[in-house]
């Protein structure tokens, strides 16, 4: 089962983290962190299971800031799509200037200035194994 947790700040600045879907079920903590464990024990005490229990946080935030970590989030999904996708292009370039016939058989030092990486870098993806694609099933 899903449950909902609401975390707010008191007066005091702790967390205050209650289950919606369970009345009298909350907790406090110092940190955000700190409740979400607590409220998974306090969840124990109603139900069975609350170690597997699926829990989404809801946490009170100025609407302004909800939306930066929104943002941030996705650009971050983004920006780790975009790097993988280097990463791959940067290893078949790799592949091809420095073990390419004899006319492109180059140093690690050439291929990365041509990379613009560190000579490190580019011997670093020059021995790691390829990476498995999966297909879709069409």
């Amino acid at each position: 089962m899903t449950y909902h947790i609401d975390y707010e700040r008191d007066e005091t600045g702790r967390w205050v983290a209650s289950v919606r879907e369970v009345s009298g079920c909350h907790t406090q903590g110092r940190t955000v962190r700190e409740a979400r464990r607590r409220i998974r024990e306090a969840l124990g005490l109603f139900i069975n299971r609350a170690d597997t229990a699926k829990l989404v946080d809801h946490v009170a935030l100025p609407q302004s800031v909800s939306n930066a970590i929104t943002e941030y989030k996705s650009l971050r999904e983004k920006a780790d799509t975009a790097a993988g996708l280097a990463t791959r292009r940067a290893k078949e370039a790799i592949q091809f200037l420095s073990r390419g016939g004899n006319k492109w058989r180059l140093s690690v030092r050439d291929t990365a200035d041509l990379l613009d990486l560190s000579h490190q870098r580019v011997q670093q993806l020059m021995s790691e194994p390829p990476r498995r694609t999966r297909r879709k099933a069409s």
